[in-house]
């Protein structure tokens, strides 16, 4: 799968970790940056990751920052991105399930590698169920956004 990563500096060292990880699992990571440690701002990072996303470059998106809070509010503000921040793995595979995330938005501060790959796998390997429930909720939310 075409996996888009983008991170500012507090996500760096993490998505580095991360690309390797999704490679090494058969997936193709799209690195979107930042490139280094220097302070970046996150708005920019969201961006760059929410048009891989909708324009089809990649299928689904993997954004870093410090706590995942940032990163998430500005990938959400880019009509058709689900960004959802997970740090257990229950609502990393349950929001593509019902909620059709299409971005896991990950706090580097906030958990350790092991759990991101966990985490990682989980939205990965997870599919929107389709069910009818899910489908009308996801029109609600949609209306949100007109």
């Amino acid at each position: 799968m075409k996996i888009a990563l983008a991170a500012d500096h507090a996500g760096f060292e993490m998505k580095q970790l991360l690309l390797d990880f999704l490679q090494a699992q058969g997936h193709d990571p799209l690195d979107l940056g930042t490139g280094s440690l220097a302070p970046v701002d996150y708005p920019d990072f969201a961006v760059k990751l929410g048009n891989a996303v909708l324009s089809g470059s990649a299928e689904r998106g993997i954004l870093l920052c410090g706590s995942g809070v940032g990163a998430s509010v500005a990938a959400n503000k880019m009509h058709g991105i689900r960004a959802g921040i997970c740090h257990d793995t229950y609502s990393a595979h349950q929001g593509v399930e019902h909620d059709d995330m299409n971005v896991l938005v990950l706090g580097a501060r906030v958990i350790g590698f092991s759990l991101a790959q966990e985490l990682v796998s989980a939205f990965l390997k997870a599919r929107f169920s389709n069910e009818p429930r899910h489908v009308r909720r996801l029109a609600k939310v949609a209306e949100l956004d007109r």
